[in-house]
């Protein structure tokens, strides 16, 4: 997972390593997460009452929505519809993908968008298990 910004700058928000999957069913469903590969114990097994620094730590570190897919050929476009996430705000939301096979690899891109103040693309890449 890296994020290209416009002014060059390469970003890593889960780490040079993350871990995570990927589900596309033949019926239209699809699954994805997404984490550092690294991630902090809370100090408590009751994450209810953890300390806000820490949830805000667990927060950053992972990533995870479910619902619907839909794919337009034509324009190599994977669209992905969040009917449940992690981050309320993409429930409901269209989320595009450009998509690439390789092999046994599909890299994922988004168009451009904005992120920590700055204009990029996002980009991932899944490897077929």
């Amino acid at each position: 997972m890296e994020g290209r910004l416009s002014n060059g700058e390469r970003v890593f928000p889960m780490g040079h390593a993350p871990v995570g999957r990927l589900i596309y069913d033949e019926k239209g469903n699809m699954s994805v997460i997404t984490a550092r590969a690294e991630r902090s114990f809370m100090s408590t097994i009751d994450k209810v009452s953890a300390p806000l620094e820490e949830k805000g730590e667990a927060l950053d570190s992972f990533e995870a929505y479910f619902g619907t897919y839909t794919i337009n050929k034509a324009e190599k476009v994977i669209t992905h519809h969040p009917e449940s996430s992690l981050f309320p705000n993409q429930v409901g939301t269209l989320q595009e993908r450009f998509y690439l096979f390789e092999g046994n690899r599909l890299e994922l891109s988004t168009p451009p968008m904005e992120y920590a103040g700055n204009r990029g693309i996002g980009v991932l890449v899944w490897e077929r298990l």
